[in-house]
């Protein structure tokens, strides 16, 4: 099993530190969800493990694979079959979906005894993934987010989720800007891709995504720290009671 081991980790971004020494394991096969208000480090966490140039590392480790992969750059993480999907995807006007999915599948398999996925078995294996997703197939062709509403820049996130195959996957407040409708599409394409070979991270303020995927692990995050960690009763705690009597387990707090 390949295992996401993050040890006392501590970042900095325009000088200040954000992370302030957590850690944190994901195994795959498992769904963990980050729960915390504004502020307190989450999307740092996400950018910092796939390698964001402006967040510092200052201490700690992240083994994955039996490699401190804080040493690698973003593109080899991804190799190694890291994933992120962001809160806001950047549009790409003019490279479709496809062509921008295709690119990013070669890059990641590429090597001197593989030349990449044909064309032919490219189509294949997008249109079954966008008919397991309940795609339409059209939707490949569109130029990468561009002129996308918030549902369908997150359906494409989980699309290429899908394609790449990752082992450990990133989420990181995929329900924002989300209506109802839209967060269970989306949530229902993740739980299709659930199984031993996926480890989760969901990036959340809110409980009502963790209705639709259900956690195995609820962490709460407070001063760039883990405070308490449980399973999913810990989200419906936090939900109903908020996060002031962690206050008192966080130092910052």
């Amino acid at each position: 099993m390949s295992n996401l081991v993050i040890s006392n980790l501590h970042v900095n971004i325009a000088g200040k530190e954000i992370l302030k020494g957590l850690s944190l394991e994901i195994e795959q096969g498992k769904v963990h969800a980050i729960m915390g208000p504004n502020g307190t480090g989450k999307s740092t966490l996400a950018y910092a493990l796939m390698g964001h140039p402006l967040y510092e590392i200052t201490q700690g480790t992240v083994i994955f694979k039996n490699q401190n992969i804080l040493e690698l750059s973003s593109d080899e993480r991804a190799r190694m079959g890291l994933f992120l999907a962001f809160q806001y995807p950047v549009a790409i006007p003019g490279v479709s979906l496809a062509n921008f999915i295709r690119t990013a599948i070669n890059s990641r398999r590429k090597t001197s005894e593989d030349k990449g996925i044909s064309i032919p078995e490219f189509r294949k294996m997008l249109k079954a993934e966008m008919d397991n997703l309940e795609m339409d197939h059209s939707f490949a062709g569109r130029y990468l987010n561009d002129g996308f509403s918030g549902g369908e820049k997150k359906r494409a996130e989980i699309l290429q989720m899908a394609a790449l195959k990752p082992e450990i996957a990133i989420l990181d407040e995929t329900d924002s800007g989300l209506d109802i409708d839209a967060l269970r599409i989306v949530s229902e394409g993740v739980n299709k891709l659930r199984g031993p070979k996926l480890g989760v991270l969901v990036i959340t303020h809110y409980q009502r995504i963790l209705n639709y995927i259900q956690p195995d692990h609820v962490h709460v995050m407070l001063g760039g720290r883990i405070v308490e960690s449980g399973g999913p009763e810990l989200a419906l705690q936090l939900e109903s009671q908020g996060y002031e009597r962690f206050k008192v387990s966080d130092p910052q707090g």
